[in-house]
């Protein structure tokens, strides 16, 4: 990692408020009432009715939904036993994974405990906040007395994730791939390379799931693990083997499996070689696995292959399990995570992958159809139907096997609150990013003489979801590279002072449509001086996919060359901008909030549909609401009127569209209040998520209230309409937003192709 993406890291965690977390309140809190409700004195009568019934804590309190990730930072990621304090900022890092994949609360727990029993006794008294703990980044052996004491004296879930996470990824990318193959269980031979927590669970499991143990062959730092040692301890014993063999080489020999929990580069072109017919190899170890991805699958046809990395198909990713697994336990308030609710995960998540994928996955790693098979053994961390697949699963495991407390009848319905928790975070800009980084486009930058962008620039280059052009003038530009010791070396910086060649060939095309509107032929050369109308003409004439602008000029002056260059040649069409608004519930879409100032009720049907269409693109199902102050009929206004005139041409013309209005705005947002008033709504139960305004004014104060009292980040303007892509910033927009954009350019690119 260079120097700079350090002080990139440091910043990431420094900046604003320190870390990654912070405590919200549930409940109001404005009033002196609430206030009174929320401590003193009516938080009395919850304490008594628990004191009366102990259980009534998941009833009172955020115990039900809380869980402790706890470490003692004796063995952090691959840094080794940096203690407590400094593993803050990675149990931080898996508390926000809980959050945002299961809507599960965090509090993170670092011990200055160096001892099992010291460890053992403190993390017992700390039962009564929580609803589960999550033991973390704890060194081996310690690590599995710690869980298996904490098990035997605890009655909440507990799960060392470094241990069961991985083996549950595994275990089901090892079910899929077996059956590819055609091999069973308990026929294979398999080699574990590494011994460690995580490589004795996932052993332990594999046994479980049918593996023969005397078919397995375990080798640690000196080697294999067999019955002539006597310099390991009970864990490691389990796996000694009686074959006489020393090195990975010999054990490798007609193996079916391999799974590597070590290094890298440990595992050789020949040893996959001289593996049985068809050979399975999960090389996990990160951040380079045991043998590069590209030599592997080089060296045999045959040979199915799976990583920790996501740059590779089949990556084994402990987010597939853990926040699953703690929202099904926590759910039916589980007394323990037992072998049952754990291969439970493993079935699901194995038989998900066997279910079609959703288009959203499949445009996000630009796949046209993933499908069961050696490249698709295990589903995408981003796929949606984890959460209501994955946690109705352990919870009727738990059920099942005697342990949970709070007894689930109705699936349907819980399946439904789950699918209501993933607006918390839809990994909407996730998916837009690793859409991006799958075809990345050349985006030019028009305001390149400022640091902001620059910055943003190198960040997209990085993570490879665009191709930068910077605008600007040259000696600047690469003043402020230098000075902030950007990595921007081989990026093209065009001055257009400096090109007087291209300064003509755009004018001219400029003037071809624009000489019956005002502009002379020397007007148009004289304008491409601008770096916005420059930077619009290399992408109207395919030399580059997108342009982004707008970060210190207003917006009139910022879309102009845009609507005069790539506006359609079309009395039918129209340009509009849409707000992308990140919210608790997931992205919700506002249009038009930046062009269209009284939309005609024709208009607003055109909007409407261009608004449908990109959200579409973007990957989200659209239910639209039209809204207005009356709700349905029950007042006039010219802006009522042509709400109802647009809605009825497009419940005629456009029945696929889910949209109906006037509405107001509470509820639209709120379906339970609109279901029960207006039943005969055609957006029915569904939760909206895009909004389409009578007028510019009601649209853009919407959205900037929204930003600014709701803290939500918003995303934008989009702009639709245009034969080409092209987007504007908000003036002074922050290095994150600027970089959100160029992936919406980008995504917006992939389109316009």
């Amino acid at each position: 990692m260079t120097d700079l993406k350090f002080n990139d890291s440091l910043s990431y965690h420094a900046d604003g408020r320190p870390g990654k977390i912070e405590v919200i309140p549930s409940k109001p809190t404005q009033t002196q009432r609430d206030l009174t409700m929320a401590y003193s004195p009516g938080v009395a009568e919850p304490c008594l009715r628990i004191s009366e019934n102990v259980e009534d804590v998941y009833k009172y309190t955020a115990k039900g939904n809380l869980v402790a990730v706890i470490s003692n930072g004796t063995a952090v990621l691959g840094l080794g036993n940096i203690g407590p304090h400094a593993s803050k900022p990675v149990m931080e890092g898996k508390g926000l994974l809980f959050k945002i994949f299961a809507d599960i609360d965090v509090f993170d727990i670092e011990l200055n405990c160096s001892t099992v029993d010291d460890f053992v006794r403190t993390v017992k008294a700390l039962e009564p906040t929580f609803g589960g703990i999550n033991l973390e980044d704890i060194k081996a052996p310690e690590c599995f007395e710690i869980e298996q004491r904490l098990k035997e004296e605890l009655t909440i879930p507990i799960m060392h994730d470094d241990q069961h996470g991985t083996a549950i990824i595994s275990g089901a990318a090892l079910i899929n791939a077996l059956e590819i193959v055609g091999k069973k269980p308990h026929k294979i031979k398999m080699v574990i390379n590494g011994a460690g927590a995580s490589a004795i669970s996932c052993g332990k499991l594999f046994v479980s799931l049918g593996v023969n143990i005397k078919n397995i062959v375990m080798l640690d730092s000196k080697g294999v693990i067999n019955n002539s040692r006597k310099d390991f301890d009970q864990n490691k014993l389990f796996f000694a083997t009686s074959r006489k063999i020393e090195t990975l080489e010999e054990a490798i020999k007609d193996a079916d499996v391999f799974v590597g929990l070590s290094k890298k580069d440990i595992l050789t072109p020949k040893m996959i070689k001289s593996m049985a017919k068809n050979p399975i190899v999960f090389a996990m170890a990160n951040p380079d696995p045991e043998i590069e991805y590209n030599l592997a699958v080089s060296t045999r046809k045959d040979l199915i292959m799976a990583t920790g990395r996501s740059d590779h198909p089949n990556q084994v990713n402990n987010v597939l399990g853990f926040p699953f697994i703690f929202r099904g336990a926590l759910d039916v308030r589980a007394t323990c995570i037992n072998e049952e609710m754990k291969l439970a995960a493993v079935k699901a998540i194995a038989h998900l992958a066997h279910e079609p994928v959703l288009e959203i996955v499949n445009v996000a790693y630009n796949e046209k159809n993933l499908t069961f098979g050696r490249n698709y053994i295990i589903p995408k961390p981003i796929d949606p139907r984890l959460i209501y697949k994955v946690a109705p699963a352990v919870a009727k495991a738990a059920i099942k096997s005697g342990v949970a407390k709070n007894i689930i009848t109705d699936w349907a319905a819980y399946e439904e609150e789950l699918k209501e928790r993933l607006g918390i975070d839809d990994k909407f800009l996730s998916r837009i990013a690793i859409q991006a980084r799958k075809n990345p486009k050349r985006v030019v930058f028009t305001e390149a003489d400022n640091f902001k962008i620059l910055k943003a620039a190198q960040i997209c280059l990085e993570e490879g979801t665009a191709i930068p052009i910077l605008l600007g003038q040259k000696n600047k530009i690469n003043q402020i590279i230098e000075e902030h010791g950007l990595l921007l070396e081989n990026v093209q910086i065009i001055d257009p002072a400096e090109e007087p060649e291209l300064r003509n060939e755009y004018g001219e095309l400029f003037y071809k449509s624009r000489q019956r509107k005002g502009m002379t032929l020397f007007d148009c050369v004289k304008v491409m001086i601008h770096r916005n109308y420059f930077g619009t003409m290399m992408v109207n004439c395919g030399h580059a996919d997108a342009v982004l602008s707008g970060l210190t000029k207003n917006y009139p002056s910022t879309v102009r060359p845009a609507l005069q260059i790539m506006m359609p040649n079309n009395e039918k069409s129209v340009v509009a901008g849409m707000y992308i608004i990140q919210t608790k519930r997931g992205p919700m879409f506002f249009a038009d909030t930046t062009v269209n100032i009284t939309p005609s009720w024709e208009e607003l049907v055109k909007i409407t549909v261009l608004t449908y269409e990109k959200v579409k693109k973007l990957q989200v199902e659209p239910v639209i609401a039209m809204l207005s102050y009356s709700n349905f009929g029950s007042a006039g206004g010219e802006d009522v009127e042509k709400i109802r005139k647009a809605i009825a041409y497009l419940h005629l013309h456009y029945p696929n569209i889910t949209v109906d209005g006037d509405i107001q705005a509470n509820y639209a947002i709120n379906s339970a209040k609109r279901n029960d008033l207006f039943p005969f709504s055609k957006l029915g139960k569904s939760q909206v998520n895009t909004f389409i305004f009578p007028c510019l004014a009601s649209g853009n104060i919407c959205y900037k209230v929204m930003q600014e009292l709701g803290g939500f980040e918003a995303i934008g303007p989009v702009l639709m309409g245009l034969s080409k892509s092209v987007h504007i910033l908000q003036l002074g927009s922050s290095v994150r937003e600027i970089v959100n954009m160029v992936n919406i350019a980008v995504v917006d690119a992939m389109k316009n192709n």
